[in-house]
């Protein structure tokens, strides 16, 4: 694939995570070939840290903070050798910029886990938000915002594999395990989680195995895999995330939510996007066929993660989950 193939692909992705489009373009203008992507995206993320110890206010520096995490985590879409320096960056740098714009955030970390929560102490109602195969807590933060400005706290996380953890842990199908670790450490009776791309599956998954789930919601997550059909590219990544090409073999065999969408107690919102269509990538249509309590929202003209539809289903999920949870309307 060409580097501008690449940036097209990409397109909707990025810049649904928060970043300028006429920068994107400028900066992926530029690329001679895929392996310029990551040390391009590094450079532009180091120029915002650069404005932030120049920023005239405390708030402009901590924009320019979390943009630049947006930059560093986007660095990381393409393999190069320079990716886990880049996510440590990202990391450090959302680490810098809550310090400064959000006072009451709290990092917290436990086995297989860290993150921020964030939201008032005496919120109604606590949200997971969950990455997926190669997405992180950077990616999402208009997400946290949507559901923070509706009252709630929020724990944007990375997990095993994902993220800063990337270079030293590997994906695993049994996410519930840690999810469950998660609400251990926050200290609350129950949570509501969004899981994206991948991360719908594991908050599919541990919505039906973890009782504390009260409420859940998947955008553009897959019912089932099958590492047959997977494109390249897709395998590339989860045999890097997984430890090696057996590991991820068997780690796709793990993601069928056949058995499972049956046991979701708590309301289920299923977003996909009608133009999201990767080989060996079964849909959502199942999950929320199959659950007791399951809701579909199909967006015709979205793609995977739905960057270009964010109004047809950023405030319907935040919905959801603040509904799901307290009982208040949002």
């Amino acid at each position: 694939m060409s580097a501008a193939e690449f940036a097209v692909a990409q397109w909707t992705r990025a810049t649904g995570a928060g970043v300028d489009p006429h920068e994107y373009r400028h900066v992926t203008d530029g690329l001679t070939s895929v392996a310029d992507w990551g040390p391009s995206f590094l450079r532009t993320g180091r120029a915002y840290v650069d404005r932030a110890e120049n920023a005239g206010s405390p708030v402009s520096a901590g924009e320019h903070l979390l943009m630049a995490a947006r930059w560093f985590h986007l660095a990381t879409l393409a393999p190069y050798a320079e990716a886990h320096r880049a996510a440590v960056e990202a990391d450090h740098a959302l680490s810098r910029a809550l310090t400064v714009l959000d006072a009451g955030a709290r990092h917290v970390s436990g086995e297989g886990f860290t993150g921020w929560l964030r939201g008032p102490a005496d919120a109604p109602g606590t949200v997971v938000v969950v990455p997926g195969l190669d997405s992180a807590k950077e990616e999402f933060l208009d997400l946290v915002s949507a559901l923070l400005a509706r009252g709630l706290a929020v724990f944007a996380m990375d997990g095993p594999g994902q993220g800063v953890l990337a270079a030293t842990t590997t994906l695993r199908p049994d996410y519930e395990q840690v999810v469950g670790r998660v609400v251990d450490a926050l200290g609350v009776a129950r949570i509501g989680l969004v899981g994206l791309s991948l991360g719908g599956y594991f908050a599919a998954r541990t919505a039906a195995l973890e009782p504390r789930v009260a409420a859940v919601a998947t955008v553009s997550g897959p019912f089932r895999l099958d590492w047959e059909e997977l494109p390249p590219p897709v395998r590339d990544i989860m045999v890097r995330r997984t430890g090696g090409a057996d590991a991820a073999r068997a780690f796709a065999g793990h993601v069928d939510l056949s058995a499972l969408a049956p046991r979701i107690a708590s309301p289920l919102l299923v977003v996909d996007g009608g133009q999201d269509v990767i080989p060996g990538v079964t849909n959502g249509e199942p999950l929320a066929r199959l659950a007791p309590h399951g809701t579909y929202l199909s967006v015709p003209h979205g793609d995977h993660l739905l960057g270009n539809a964010r109004p047809d289903w950023l405030p319907h999920v935040s919905d959801h989950i603040r509904r799901a949870l307290t009982g208040a309307q949002a």
